[in-house]
């Protein structure tokens, strides 16, 4: 089906194959992202969602295919240009991977010491206390992670990605673990930084309440194939029962 779009595209994938073994886990999958807009990709447990991501971000290499990312082919970067785009790129992993013996302001200094462009005291200040301010956790900047709630930490873990200024982010299960009411509030914050930054988002996700709100267009792996790309309205009348099955 095809959707006009505004927005240049920041992120390509096409006819990507990955396999291991006899196993096929990508097979000919292709879809663009494009800027100020959140793609999800839903998919069966198992089915190729994490291959995808770790394919985008050069941690493991595709058998077939391309992934152009801010208009480059990632496998044409040398290890310098493949760092800088990168950096470009938040992640906001399922675990959140925060470091628990550092503070939430020295767990947000961390990827700017490692950043190429230097920041001087002032400017890391600014930085994260505006990125504590994005999600709304300005008081626990001198609070270590296990002081927070589950949700609190997704939220520093999100200032984390936030506070390199990407185009685009990429989301590990976001909501996975939170209770419904966390759970709708990541899911805002999603949208609202979306918003803001008019940053791109691809979102890996089995739920479908984050499906619904936070999509703006869903891409359906199944078979290690774009099996399906629309809208979560136009997904869930569909009437092909390997559609269908998700929303039963």
């Amino acid at each position: 089906m095809s959707i006009e779009k505004i927005n240049p595209v920041v992120l390509q994938v096409s006819n990507l194959k990955k396999r291991f073994g006899n196993n096929i886990v990508l097979d000919d999958f292709s879809f663009e992202l494009h800027r100020n807009e959140n793609i999800v990709v839903l998919g069966k447990s198992g089915s190729g969602k994490s291959v995808l991501i770790k394919c985008i971000i050069g941690l493991m290499k595709p058998d077939e295919g391309s992934i152009h990312i801010l208009g480059k082919e990632i496998s044409q970067m040398n290890a310098e240009e493949l760092d800088k785009t990168r950096a470009k790129i938040g992640f906001l992993f399922q675990s959140n991977a925060l470091y628990d013996s550092m503070t939430v302001r020295e767990n947000l200094e961390f990827p700017l010491r490692r950043h190429w462009i230097k920041h001087n005291k002032s400017e890391m200040d600014q930085l994260i206390k505006q990125a504590l301010a994005d999600v709304k956790l300005t008081h626990t900047i001198d609070m270590m992670p296990s002081e927070l709630s589950g949700g609190m930490r997704k939220r520093i873990a999100l200032a984390r990605t936030l506070i390199l200024k990407p185009e685009i982010i990429l989301y590990d299960e976001p909501t996975t673990g939170l209770d419904p009411i966390t759970a709708k509030e990541i899911i805002q914050l999603i949208n609202e930084i979306k918003i803001k930054y008019k940053t791109a988002s691809l979102i890996i996700s089995h739920d479908m309440n984050c499906v619904k709100l936070a999509s703006d267009f869903v891409v359906m792996l199944i078979d290690g194939k774009c099996y399906a790309y629309d809208t979560y309205t136009n997904l869930k009348t569909n009437k092909d029962k390997n559609i269908l099955q998700f929303f039963e």
